[in-house]
């Protein structure tokens, strides 16, 4: 069997991802091909002008060596979208681009924000982040990508 696209790495149901323009590393997402996009939990969403000039604001919060922190961010460049949540309800959401790190592909990605709170995971990685990339197994998890030659050759009883 010959591979020609090397570049796709294969991937389990659930991940730890980096989010490098939000200082975020080793966040647990769950990939998920039933969802277009991409989002995460964030709280305390806002638009305000700051100089004649919408400004996005959110916060984000995260376990660092034990404790809950939160850190605030500001976006000039955002856009809103509707999103189905959930429910299949029709959400009016605001989205960035920032970059996401899933194994060794980085990637840049419109994530949607939500208040996730009562979901399990703070991420969610849809299948226009993961089309193209990756190959996803769902009995895997935490693999931080394999190549796909190499995860092939392990799965496959050559003849």
């Amino acid at each position: 069997m010959e591979i020609k696209n090397q570049t796709l790495l294969l991937i389990g149901r659930r991940e730890f991802i980096d989010l490098p323009l939000l200082d975020i590393v080793g966040i647990e997402a769950k990939l998920d091909t039933g969802a277009y996009t991409s989002s995460i939990h964030c709280e305390n969403i806002f638009v305000h002008n700051k100089n004649n000039k919408a400004v996005l604001s959110f916060s984000i919060s995260q376990i660092i060596h034990g404790s809950e922190q939160s850190k605030t961010f500001y976006f000039e460049e955002f856009s809103q979208k509707k999103i189905k949540n959930s429910f299949g309800e029709l959400e009016q959401r605001y989205t960035i681009k920032t970059i996401v790190k899933l194994g060794s592909k980085k990637i840049m990605a419109t994530l949607s924000l939500s208040n996730r709170e009562k979901m399990r995971y703070p991420v969610l990685i849809g299948r226009k982040l993961i089309k193209n990339k990756f190959i996803i197994d769902v009995n895997l998890i935490h693999t931080n990508g394999i190549k796909l030659k190499k995860a092939l050759k392990k799965y496959i009883i050559k003849k």
